[in-house]
């Protein structure tokens, strides 16, 4: 059964966010899978994507509606997160959302699907820098800001930009089985696929500066030596305020807690490590995780692979 996907373009649109997933589709075909793939917008048209590349469009919204469509996947642009999402886009989304099996967002495309009202009560996910604006922007919205792809029913949405790569493969492989999946994953020179619930290994320290006395310099002091003792008695005395004044402090300042701050110092300070090629043993004792099984523990949590896992896929090839 030919299975129509309908891609969601529009001026601006980020070009990897639709080039990336028709790619992945495109692929699949000639690996025995039998997607019809098609570009539209709102009203019908080329579209400028934010690349400058003008994308040729099959059709308009209306248009493709004409015929069953399996997959609805409504691709994102840098201005959705700055500029009021005009009334045509969400009515595009909600129309083709409407007559679809199944809905995906790429990336900021998830701030339409938002707007539409198609994400409400439901977990979803957006690049990671837009996740908090996400959250605030739509409260009704359930907002994973660090998964690669977040599947909630029939609504999948992921993270920024190759991520769309991911969630596609997810699509292959559910649809047309795991040979194929991993074929098209192979023919791209792509990992096969990162679980949904993988971190988008976005930096853990995009935080504010902080201004209350004394703060700041506590955290640069951590940043600088995350192995160091940063006990919660340890870091309120260096302050000299009370453990309960100073969870007020990050709480206020950071929007965290001490000791989630001093874990995410870590996790980044042991990233850095990893890549740099150092073992995984000396990558605990060096982040101040302490033992090889604690940064496990750690990292399968928070980061959703092991460390040896996240050193292989990231570090450098140079020797």
């Amino acid at each position: 059964m030919t299975r129509l996907i309908a891609v969601l373009a529009f001026d601006d649109v980020k070009l990897l966010d639709v080039a990336g997933p028709v790619e992945v589709f495109a692929e699949a075909n000639r690996h025995g899978a039998d997607y019809d793939v098609r570009i539209v917008s709102p009203h019908g048209g080329d579209v400028a994507s934010s690349a400058g590349i003008v994308l040729r469009t099959h059709s308009s919204v209306a248009a493709v509606l004409r015929e069953p469509v399996d997959t609805a996947l409504i691709a994102g642009a840098d201005s959705l997160t700055t500029w009021p999402i005009g009334d045509d886009l969400v009515t595009a989304a909600r129309d083709l959302a409407g007559a679809a099996k199944r809905t995906c967002s790429i990336c900021t495309g998830a701030f339409i699907l938002a707007k539409a009202c198609l994400l409400d009560h439901k977990r979803a996910t957006t690049h990671w820098s837009a996740a908090s604006l996400l959250a605030r922007s739509y409260p009704d919205v359930e907002v994973e800001p660090d998964s690669i792809f977040v599947q909630d029913g029939d609504v999948f949405t992921s993270a920024g930009v190759t991520a769309g790569i991911d969630l596609t493969l997810a699509l292959v492989e559910r649809d047309f089985g795991p040979d194929t999946a991993r074929a098209v994953a192979q023919g791209l020179v792509v990992f096969m696929q990162r679980p949904g619930g993988q971190s988008q290994f976005s930096p853990a320290l995009e935080k504010p500066r902080a201004t209350a006395p004394g703060l700041q310099a506590l955290v640069d002091t951590i940043v600088a030596t995350p192995a160091a003792d940063h006990s919660l008695e340890r870091m309120a005395a260096r302050v000299a305020v009370s453990p309960r004044h100073l969870r007020r402090m990050f709480h206020d300042e950071l929007s965290t807690t001490p000791v989630r701050f001093v874990e995410s110092v870590r996790i980044d300070a042991a990233k850095r490590l990893l890549i740099e090629g150092s073992s995984v043993s000396i990558a605990a004792r060096e982040s101040g995780f302490g033992s090889a099984e604690s940064l496990r523990r750690t990292f399968a949590l928070r980061v959703g692979v092991s460390p040896s896992a996240y050193r292989d896929r990231f570090r450098t090839t140079q020797r």
